[in-house]
């Protein structure tokens, strides 16, 4: 009887504790009244009469959570949601900033002065005028004039040089003794295409005379499908024409030098030669330099 009674005496005080009716704030501005009937980490349960409300502890305002803290056995719970006043926070650190040296810039800088003035700059010089020299040389191939002669100026009047040469008139040479007439231009390689006849003057002593050889560069002749087919048409396939008779075919360009035996075909942009000792080569007609044919030695 005596344990009943210790058991009764027990809980009644522990619900008197923790009953105690409260009037607290939430965060929305609202009321909430009530006997707490319990509290955890979540929150606390408040009883109205016969309402149970839950409340978690975000809702509580400020003033609330610190009117709970006044109870020893809730501050352990509600004291972590509560903001510290402002003098409680340690200052802020002061921000210092340190001056920064700053390159001076010229006052008004200028292209070639900023160029001339850096090694970047001196270095691109240098690739323009080796440049410069380049244009000049492939000038002089083109227009027939002395390399020397065009390099040279173009060293001292870089761009001015090469441009003088351009605009200049090609320079043409006297003709050979023996001049090629072209034949028409062939439909087809055939055997019976007409083919280029060295002819001798009216004053030339009579007898045979050994034909001179002829030389064809690049600038005073376009390389092209069109004057491969009508100047060298006896070279043009296996049968070889009168011409083929009486010259062998030498063929250069930036790279290389060809023997011809004769010309397998002819396209827009490529001579495919058969060659001595090589077999058949393809060249492209944009890199010959200089067709020469030599006379045939018996």
């Amino acid at each position: 009887m005596r344990k009943i009674h210790l058991i009764f005496f027990l809980t009644l005080a522990v619900a008197v504790g923790a009953g105690a009716s409260e009037t607290l704030t939430m965060t929305d501005g609202s009321l909430q009244a009530g006997d707490i009937v319990k509290f955890d980490d979540n929150g606390l349960l408040l009883r109205s009469g016969d309402t149970y409300t839950n409340l978690p502890w975000g809702r509580f305002s400020q003033e609330s959570l610190k009117q709970l803290s006044a109870n020893p056995k809730i501050r352990g719970l509600v004291d972590v949601f509560i903001d510290p006043d402002p003098s409680q926070r340690p200052p802020k650190a002061e921000i210092t900033i340190n001056p920064v040296e700053r390159l001076e810039r010229p006052a008004h800088p200028s292209l070639f002065g900023g160029l001339a003035a850096s090694p970047v700059g001196w270095f691109i010089f240098l690739v323009l005028y080796l440049a410069n020299l380049y244009a000049a040389y492939e000038v002089s191939i083109i227009r027939s004039r002395s390399a020397l002669q065009v390099v040279g100026l173009s060293a001292v009047l870089p761009v001015i040089g090469p441009v003088i040469f351009l605009w200049m008139p090609m320079k043409q040479e006297a003709p050979p003794a023996s001049v090629i007439e072209a034949a028409p231009e062939p439909t087809r390689y055939q055997a019976s295409t007409p083919e280029i006849q060295i002819t001798e003057a009216s004053w030339q002593p009579q007898g045979e005379k050994k034909p001179e050889g002829q030389v064809y560069s690049r600038g005073k002749y376009t390389f092209n499908k069109r004057f491969v087919e009508t100047r060298f048409a006896a070279f043009i396939g296996a049968v070889p024409g009168d011409l083929a008779q009486k010259f062998t075919m030498e063929l250069k360009t930036m790279k290389d030098h060809f023997a011809v035996q004769h010309i397998s075909e002819v396209t827009p942009t490529d001579v495919i030669l058969e060659t001595v000792g090589r077999g058949k080569i393809p060249v492209p007609l944009a890199d010959i330099l200089e067709i020469k044919l030599n006379p045939r030695t018996a």
